[in-house]
């Protein structure tokens, strides 16, 4: 699904926000009784979280990146000291 069709202020959003959106959209539909309209604003929902989705990738890839730089710092600065 192409998320180019949800509003562009999707990508300046928290995961944690965009969440708030998506429970939203789920209790709307729930509540929903023309299903015509209901697909419509199911496949939004779907757009929606592809968005999710490739936010928390990307957030779970800079915290791995995060951690393996300072695993490196800290082992770096144990064997500068064993050196000494």
């Amino acid at each position: 699904m192409k998320d180019k069709n949800l509003p562009n202020d999707y990508s300046s959003l928290s995961l944690e926000e965009l969440t708030n959106k998506a429970n939203k959209m789920i209790e709307e539909l729930e509540r929903q009784n023309n299903l015509e309209s209901s697909i419509e604003k199911y496949q939004d929902l779907l757009r929606l979280n592809s968005i999710i989705e490739k936010k928390f990738q990307k957030n779970v890839k800079n915290i791995s990146d995060k951690t393996r730089e300072n695993i490196l710092e800290i082992t770096s600065k144990k064997n500068a000291k064993r050196i000494k």
